[in-house]
């Protein structure tokens, strides 16, 4: 892993656990993780293979992301305090983030470090997956969607808990 790698990996994980403590929800709490996952997309997603069973790989891998994501969003706190709205993960939340993007940096250490090359070699060759590419996509798409299912559905969450709070109590907070 190059240390761009280490560093954007580690930041999504440091994302969550600043959660870990109550604070604002502000525009912070949506653009940070997005930006970190654009740069990552942009970086990294240069096709995506469709031969084989290449594309079956990327939409089950995609498919954990968005469970994950969308789990993580629930199970985070949201609450109006003071005509704000706070955000706190919870546990569940936060060991679902590290055990997302834990299994994306433990899979590449795996295979770049750990003798797996070979083994994902026959499990591609075995179901048909075509390139390692597929492979790069299908966990960049799962990351992406992660983040994006995970900020979505805290967007979502906010604004109902918002409505249901106080009128007063601001969507996001502008003043954080």
């Amino acid at each position: 892993m190059t240390a761009t790698e280490w560093i954007t990996d580690i930041a999504l994980v440091l994302v969550v656990f600043r959660q870990l403590r109550e604070d604002r929800l502000d525009h912070k709490t949506f653009l940070i993780p997005l930006g970190i996952v654009a740069f990552v997309a942009y970086s990294y997603l240069d096709s995506v293979p469709t031969a084989g069973n290449d594309l079956v790989l990327i939409a089950a891998l995609t498919g954990v992301g968005a469970v994950l994501g969308v789990a993580g969003g629930v199970y985070t706190r949201i609450r109006v305090l003071g005509g704000h709205l706070m955000i706190k993960a919870g546990v569940v939340s936060a060991v679902l983030w590290v055990l997302g993007m834990g299994a994306r940096m433990g899979f590449q250490v795996w295979v770049e470090h750990g003798g797996g090359a070979d083994d994902v070699a026959r499990f591609s060759l075995a179901h048909h997956i075509t390139s390692d590419q597929a492979w790069v996509t299908a966990f960049v798409l799962m990351a992406v969607t992660e983040v994006v299912t995970r900020v979505g559905t805290i967007y979502l969450r906010s604004r109902a808990r918002a409505r249901s709070g106080s009128p007063a109590a601001p969507v996001l907070d502008r003043t954080a």
